[in-house]
């Protein structure tokens, strides 16, 4: 696995300054998101208080409904928490109007998802300056030319995306999403329809976008191999999290999955298995 610079301790939010470099890009405290209402209700998110270190690849792990998914789209401002604050680099997301919302994924945030969601008839380049055309904003040229070498995509720029391979796809896809300079870069399963090598491709991008662009990657994976890419594994059961990991191997996150399934299997009510179905499959 390709390193990075030294772990930073993590600082509750309660005595950070969000303007220091070393502050958390993203927290949550309380963070609650419940579905229904009544004895039917479903608590994807049941309190969850996080900090997301700065110029990190944090993953987060989780059975299914176990609500990693809908963490994300929490801190990434796509669905909003019934309870509970999200605060992205200093700002306060869950407080935000919907125009606001708009603008702050529009300008602040990345997005990387299982499917490429590129634009057939633009070239690799087009599609990657795509979000900068759509704010009328300039093309830093020195940015995207370290962008483009990154991604490793410098002979492909012309090509549309049907003359591309699904990772070359994929990695346009990551590189969209770094050209704006985004305060964070939320990955959805990213590497969920590829295969190995393609996946590869995709996660040693996404690890060197940390390492030589400071760049900040918040990502949820299924894959052990996936997640050791990471400087931090978060495991999710039931709306909270329950277990963390450091410097990750495939191993050790594959044990660690065990472990919560045991656990999952020993103790989970008959309730569980309704919540999580109640849940829109596509924030789960």
């Amino acid at each position: 696995m390709p390193t990075g610079s030294p772990r930073r301790t993590i600082v509750p939010v309660t005595t950070i300054d969000s303007t220091r470099a070393d502050a958390p890009i993203a927290t949550a405290r309380g963070l609650v998101r419940t579905y229904g209402s009544g004895p039917t209700a479903v608590h994807a998110l049941a309190g969850v208080d996080l900090d997301v270190q700065r110029g990190r690849l944090t993953a987060t792990m989780g059975p299914s409904g176990s609500g990693k998914s809908t963490l994300m789209h929490c801190l990434a401002g796509l669905d909003r928490p019934t309870a509970g604050t999200v605060v992205v680099d200093g700002e306060e997301v869950s407080a935000m109007s919907e125009r606001r919302l708009t603008r702050l994924r529009r300008d602040r945030i990345g997005f990387v998802f299982q499917a490429f969601n590129l634009v057939p008839t633009l070239t690799a380049l087009e599609n990657i300056t795509l979000p900068l055309d759509i704010a009328r904003r300039p093309v830093d040229r020195a940015h995207l030319d370290a962008v483009v070498q990154a991604v490793g995509l410098a002979d492909r720029l012309h090509h549309k995306p049907g003359e591309l391979s699904g990772g070359q796809q994929q990695r346009v896809a990551c590189a969209r999403a770094l050209v704006t300079r985004p305060a964070v870069v939320f990955a959805d399963e990213p590497t969920g329809n590829l295969d190995s090598t393609s996946a590869h491709e995709v996660l040693s991008f996404l690890r060197r976008s940390v390492d030589e662009l400071g760049q900040s990657v918040v990502m949820v994976t299924h894959d052990p191999t996936a997640a050791s890419y990471a400087d931090r594994v978060l495991f999710l059961a039931d709306g909270r999290i329950v277990d963390e990991l450091a410097d990750p191997t495939p191993d050790a996150v594959l044990e660690r999955l065990g472990a919560l399934t045991r656990r999952a299997a020993a103790g989970p009510s008959a309730g569980s298995a309704a919540a999580s179905a109640a849940v829109p499959a596509e924030v789960r």
